[in-house]
């Protein structure tokens, strides 16, 4: 499981969980290209089937996607196998609705919850796990705007992954967040790429 890159070039990796969602995908995808910054995004099979065409706006922008199972499943409240199938089932949506071939490799659990048996089931199937360091909270509504940007700038470092999530209960503080926290890593001197470039 990857929960943070090995440190070498300055840079930081930013995350988005849930989506596509149009708006809110949107938003980020104007965002991160005002800073010519490079993204993941973990989505959901469910949303990539409602919303093809903001899905093909991610990867038309050149952002790497990932698997987030068909419909954001708890790994510990699941059985074994129901659990591969609904992450089988969300890459063949990915695959569906993707430009190439290559095979998507990226998966993040819903909740960072994954037990023993399914870790070891999705690493003989090829995924690479990421998890994350630095969490944002932007999905709570008891945190403010301003205290996610600051749970974000307060606990960066050279080589975090960061997660922000582009789905409707985050958008207010998302809204708020993002930009500042673009400028302020941006001023700082750091690189935002996507996972697909850690340690390249």
């Amino acid at each position: 499981m990857l929960n943070k890159p090995v440190e070498g070039k300055k840079e930081i990796f930013l995350t988005f969980d849930d989506g596509p969602v149009p708006i809110v995908t949107e938003f980020v995808l104007t965002q991160l290209k005002a800073y010519n910054a490079k993204a993941t995004f973990f989505c959901v099979g469910d949303n990539i089937k409602k919303n093809p065409d903001v899905f093909k706006k991610i990867l038309s922008a050149e952002h790497t996607v990932g698997n987030h199972t068909m419909n954001h499943m708890k790994a510990w409240s699941c059985n074994h196998s129901a659990y591969i199938q609904n992450v089988n089932a969300c890459a063949q949506v990915i695959e569906q609705h993707s430009f190439n071939t290559k095979a998507q490799t990226l998966f993040r659990p819903p909740y960072g919850q994954i037990s023993p048996a399914k870790l070891k089931k999705l690493h003989e199937m090829g995924y690479k796990i990421i998890l994350w360091d630095v969490l944002s909270k932007d999905y709570n509504s008891k945190v403010t705007p301003e205290q996610c940007v600051s749970n974000v700038v307060q606990n960066v470092q050279n080589g975090s992954i960061v997660v922000f999530h582009d789905s409707l209960k985050a958008f207010t503080n998302l809204q708020y967040a993002l930009p500042r926290v673009l400028d302020l890593l941006s001023k700082q001197g750091y690189s935002l790429r996507s996972l697909t470039h850690a340690n390249s």
